[in-house]
């Protein structure tokens, strides 16, 4: 075998290994490509998952919010109307129909504004919500009681008024507090 024979087949053999190399390479820079394409994929759905969890977190706490405030207004109206009738139902001036009719307005709203925080939560709250309204019903139911005994002339004991009275004042305050808690609490669970 002469010199240049043995360059052409040195030449052959390198050119074989040079392209079984390439193809060696070639696959292994494809599935790299695809293993690459497909941790960014990835990447890129983590990251929109993630800013869309944001998102509605932020949104559910926004609700609260609302659902919150709502509660609020609906507990100060019923209250702002506890506290000018109940003067009047003290002394002896009854409960007239107007009255009668914004008490029933005041608790239906006050009702719909708890039935509102089911949606919202968290259960917490909207439990301390129920015993407000809860409460805030057997305040009304109170006083109305109160104004149909001294219509008929009897003397009423206005001591379960006033403890009725207190006990709704004490669930409004923990409901605000609690409330207050979660609304600042920037790790507060949607569920």
């Amino acid at each position: 075998m002469s010199d240049s024979m043995g360059t052409v087949i040195a030449a052959v053999i390198a050119f074989a290994a040079a392209v079984i190399g390439a193809v060696i390479a070639g696959m292994y820079a494809k599935r790299g490509a695809e293993a690459g394409g497909r941790k960014a994929v990835e990447a890129a759905l983590a990251q929109v998952h993630g800013q869309a969890a944001a998102e509605h977190w932020q949104w559910v706490r926004s609700q609260r919010h609302q659902a919150f405030s709502a509660l609020l207004a609906a507990y100060a109206a019923l209250d702002e109307v506890l506290v000018r009738i109940a003067p009047e139902v003290r002394g002896g001036g009854g409960l007239d129909e107007a009255a009668g009719r914004e008490f029933r307005e005041r608790t239906v709203d006050l009702k719909a504004k708890t039935s509102q925080l089911a949606l919202w939560g968290p259960n917490e709250a909207y439990e301390l919500a129920h015993a407000v309204t809860r409460k805030s019903m057997a305040v009304v139911g109170a006083l109305t009681q109160a104004a149909g005994a001294s219509s008929v002339g009897l003397d009423v004991e206005w001591s379960s008024f006033d403890q009725a009275r207190g006990e709704m004042t004490q669930a409004y305050a923990a409901f605000l507090q609690r409330t207050g808690e979660i609304i600042r609490d920037p790790l507060q669970p949607v569920s």
